[in-house]
């Protein structure tokens, strides 16, 4: 019996008196965007959805359309900023231009006409050239026959 207690005590003593300092690597993107405890930066908790797709205004009528959906986008001083951005991409004016944008997605009220969300543009993050297939084009004009 004295030596089984002899054994249990030796042994917790060496557990006992393990010494680690156990240290928590926080790397360089976690300094620059903190994650809270969902694992969700702050970009991700602000309710903005980011959106990628073709922009046009034209008309009074602006537009965003993604690879599956179509968007109003609400008219305001972000909208035309993203416009004056947009004009040095477009050849004419019915021209789209890909952006990427963040923004807070609004219900189409009842009654109202038009698709079923609108997009508030809060944030724009990239504009360029839209790069398009030449079949999937089509202009209206007169043809010349001989």
């Amino acid at each position: 019996m004295k030596k089984i207690l002899t054994l249990f005590l030796v042994a917790s003593v060496f557990t006992g008196c393990k010494n680690d300092t156990k240290t928590e690597k926080v790397s360089e993107t976690q300094k620059i965007n903190p994650v809270d405890e969902n694992g969700r930066s702050a970009k991700q908790n602000d309710g903005l959805k980011t959106m990628v797709g073709q922009f046009i205004y034209f008309a009074d009528a602006a537009v965003l359309q993604t690879r599956n959906d179509i968007y109003g986008v609400v008219i305001n001083e972000k909208m035309h900023e993203l416009n004056t951005m947009a004009e040095s991409f477009k050849d004419e004016p019915t021209d789209y231009v890909t952006v990427q944008v963040r923004g807070k997605l609004i219900p189409k009220p009842e009654g109202e006409e038009g698709w079923p969300f609108k997009i508030d543009i809060k944030e724009i993050e990239n504009v360029k050239k839209y790069e398009s297939n030449e079949n999937d084009v089509i202009k209206l004009g007169e043809s010349k026959t001989e």
